[in-house]
């Protein structure tokens, strides 16, 4: 596989929200950045290797050959952004980019050696599980912050935006994974939430409320 190959075939993988969904070559361009001819060109050769299932007009999903190089591909990416903020102090917000360049080295060993290094993670500094090497992971059970219903106690356990501006806001705010808020009341007129930290009370928008995934513990 090229890198080109693999990086669709991780895209594929993330906008069939690893379920295997049939994804449509309009959303895979945009997801890649580049023209639907291109898409469709690249989408045949995966088909014709036997990784991607196409259908004109209908779209795309993965083999399950194609599902394993995926799943291999995100493993090697969080591996790496735990490698990065645990033992070269990266912030969270910094790491995406550099992991998007390792998830391409092929040493299965190096992967695994790396694994067991970081004593076997199960998530990634955003808080996104890592599956083992035969694929598999464990699927938390989680809701985004503006889902819960007031007075609820949860800990933050991820992010379903993990764009630099949002990680960088979280950091200036000290919201971290693993944190214990209480979701104290919610403004009527904009929606915007008053959240609990400690002994900290802090005032956060709908828009940041929608992005932080908490599991519940009261």
């Amino acid at each position: 596989m090229t890198l080109s190959e693999e990086d669709y075939i991780k895209a594929i993988y993330h906008l069939g929200k690893g379920d295997n969904t049939i994804v449509s070559t309009n959303a895979l361009a945009e997801m890649v950045d580049t023209k639907p001819s291109s898409v469709t060109d690249m989408v045949k050769k995966l088909s014709e290797k036997g990784v991607a299932n196409y259908k004109p007009y209908k779209g795309v999903n993965l083999s399950e050959y194609g599902q394993r190089i995926a799943l291999s591909l995100v493993r090697k990416h969080r591996l790496w952004e735990v490698f990065l903020v645990e033992k070269l102090n990266f912030s969270w917000d910094e790491v995406h980019e550099v992991a998007e360049q390792l998830e391409h080295i092929k040493s299965e060993k190096l992967i695994d050696q790396l694994d067991k290094h970081l004593g076997y993670p199960e998530v990634d500094p955003h808080g996104d599980p890592i599956p083992s090497k035969s694929g598999e992971f464990k699927k938390a059970i989680k809701k985004l912050l503006n889902n819960i219903p007031i007075g609820s106690v949860g800990v933050c356990v991820g992010v379903k935006d993990s764009s630099p501006p949002f990680l960088k806001f979280l950091d200036k705010n000290k919201i971290a994974l693993g944190d214990t808020i209480l979701v104290i009341d919610r403004e009527e007129f904009d929606g915007s939430y008053n959240i609990k930290i400690g002994e900290r009370i802090i005032h956060i928008s709908n828009q940041i409320a929608s992005n932080l995934y908490l599991k519940i513990t009261e």
